[in-house]
């Protein structure tokens, strides 16, 4: 009989594997006579000499081995996307040769970086050569801001790199971050459909970012933006109230708005994978392995990792305490919460999805659980991109098993809490998800189990 650990980490999975990117972009395009369908658009081949690739994201990779598939050799195809290491096809693969895969940040770093920068010069290069004859599709996932560097003049990476590290430390949302991102960019906010030659323009995009906002998903570079510099500086006024930011990127944010020139390029946008789509699909699983479940994906930015931590404990315990007729229960839930990180001297490692987990564990020890409890009840927390913060961990998972050697070894949750270094407790206690690169991301997933004891 399987054990709860073994039902959540089978319930997570079939939620990670119901959005793998390969699978999602190969369900999406078809190819029929003389006919091309690409997410319920019909186009006529005999328009197109040649599909234009171009994307980035943690799973572009797969991304661009599902649309070859599905299109095989019934146009010339030629592309350019950047990717982190670590998800770049083995050497001698044969799969992408005529799309570029440009490792355009090391793996578990999330922030952009001069091969970023040159690898974006080249899609924008790509994209700008293109003609009326070709069909360009921009493959979009989660990590695509990261990825795509290209700051505008004035702005130097470094400037942009500040900005990134200090919003993130700071709690700044994924709406929040991307708003600034976009106008201190050339190609975020509309600029690579701008820059776009080609006769249509479809953009297939894995949503990471909560309630599917089309203009935030990796800073919407296919998408014209709705948002402005005002914006922006709001942002920074809530973030960086002394100013202590580079007066660069203040002077770019206070100077008047350029006239942007208008897109020449038909542009459509899909959505092929969420959170939502994934939580769903665990929430089915679970019902087949015998729970009883309840279900939700958020669709606005959520509050901080411990909060939730202890919101989802909470529920959990209220699950196992209420359940008179003493079945088998499962919580599952979506998002993406924010931390806000320690001082860089004390600090320590993890993610956001460990920090959540070990702030449940936190407000479980409160709750005063009887051993029986403690055997029935599994949770964890887990990103989709099988990356959690810079750790080679997707997240974290807690079970008596780690209950048990984290009283055995008497350690401080508090102040592993305090540090951000739920990893390091994780690791000793047996708790960490370690899967690798998943080639998807749809941001995290959460699953509580409550099994009946026989």
């Amino acid at each position: 009989m399987p054990s709860p650990r073994q039902d959540a980490l089978s319930i997570w999975n079939a939620g990670v594997d119901s959005v793998r990117a390969h699978e999602r972009v190969l369900s999406q395009i078809q190819v029929e006579f003389d006919q091309l369908c690409v997410a319920d658009h019909l186009f006529s081949l005999a328009d197109f000499d040649r599909i234009v690739v171009v994307g980035a994201g943690k799973a572009a990779t797969a991304m661009a081995t599902g649309l070859v598939a599905a299109v095989g050799d019934r146009l010339p195809i030629e592309g350019w996307i950047n990717v982190p290491e670590g998800t770049v096809p083995a050497e001698g693969s044969e799969v992408l040769r005529h799309i570029h895969i440009h490792p355009a940040r090391p793996a578990g770093v999330n922030e952009p970086t001069a091969d970023g920068v040159y690898g974006t010069e080249q899609i924008l290069r790509l994209v700008g050569a293109a003609t009326p004859r070709d069909l360009c599709i921009a493959l979009i996932s989660g990590g695509g801001s990261a990825l795509l560097p290209a700051p505008i003049p004035g702005i130097t990476l470094e400037d942009k790199l500040a900005v990134i590290q200090h919003l993130s430390a700071s709690g700044a949302d994924i709406t929040e971050l991307n708003t600034v991102r976009k106008h201190l960019s050339e190609v975020k906010g509309g600029g690579l459909l701008r820059a776009c030659r080609a006769g249509q323009l479809i953009t297939l995009i894995l949503s990471d970012v909560l309630g599917d906002p089309v203009d935030l998903i990796a800073s919407g570079p296919t998408v014209e933006d709705t948002s402005t510099k005002a914006d922006a500086l709001a942002v920074l006024a809530k973030f960086d109230p002394q100013r202590n930011l580079p007066a660069s990127v203040y002077d770019a944010l206070n100077s008047a708005p350029a006239t942007a020139a208008k897109p020449t390029t038909t542009a459509t946008t899909c959505i092929i994978g969420n959170n939502a789509l994934a939580v769903d699909e665990a929430g089915m699983v679970a019902e087949r392995l015998g729970y009883n479940h309840i279900m939700h994906s958020a669709t606005a930015c959520e509050p901080s990792a411990e909060q939730v931590g202890r919101e989802f404990a909470e529920m959990l315990v209220a699950m196992l305490r209420s359940n008179d007729e003493h079945r088998s229960n499962c919580l599952i839930t979506g998002g993406e919460p924010v931390v806000t990180l320690a001082p860089a001297e004390i600090r320590g490692l993890g993610g956001r999805n460990q920090q959540l987990v070990l702030a449940a564990y936190q407000h479980l020890l409160g709750c005063g659980l009887s051993e029986d409890e403690w055997n029935q009840i599994t949770l964890l927390s887990g990103g989709t991109d099988g990356e959690d913060g810079p750790t080679d961990a997707a997240g974290a998972i807690l079970d008596v098993s780690v209950h048990q050697l984290a009283s055995k070894k008497q350690l401080d949750i508090a102040d592993y809490l305090r540090r951000n270094d739920a990893y390091h407790f994780f690791e000793q206690t047996g708790g960490l998800i370690q899967c690798g690169p998943t080639g998807t991301n749809v941001c995290d997933i959460r699953v509580g189990v409550i099994k009946e004891s026989r």
